[in-house]
């Protein structure tokens, strides 16, 4: 796969988040690099096929450049859509994990079922099993 898309987030404390969301979302690890006092330099979590990158928010260049959620008034800019096989499921597993919901699933009048929430550290993450590559 030589052309795809890969979001990019930073958290204040990725560590705690790459766990919260492995158990709440059901992300996989494929590489976590760790750096000094307990900062992530880089981590790569998967879903099925898709991955994500995040690491620890500090000083550097990239920084400068992308933030977190808290760092400007807990507005994102950007949200990630995850399609998942089984939406209500999906919804059930967040809500335990104390995934902040914010729209309830829903059907949706272009098809599918979707509902959003935000993580811990205020990132927005939409769920659905609309699939725009299948219609």
């Amino acid at each position: 796969m030589s052309n795809c898309i890969i979001p990019t987030l930073k958290y204040d404390n990725a560590e705690t988040m790459i766990e919260w969301l492995c158990q709440a979302f059901g992300f996989k690890k494929h590489l976590v690099v760790p750096g000094e006092n307990g900062l992530i330099e880089h981590a790569q979590l998967t879903f099925n096929a898709s991955m994500i990158m995040l690491g620890s928010v500090r000083e550097s260049e990239f920084d400068s450049l992308q933030t977190t959620p808290s760092a400007v008034g807990g507005v994102g800019t950007q949200s990630p859509y995850i399609i998942v096989d089984d939406v209500d499921a999906h919804f059930q597993r967040a809500l335990a994990q104390g995934a902040e919901i914010v729209m309830e699933p829903e059907d949706q009048p272009y098809g599918g079922r979707l509902y959003s929430c935000r993580d811990p550290e205020g990132h927005l993450w939409n769920f659905g099993s609309y699939n725009p590559w299948q219609d």
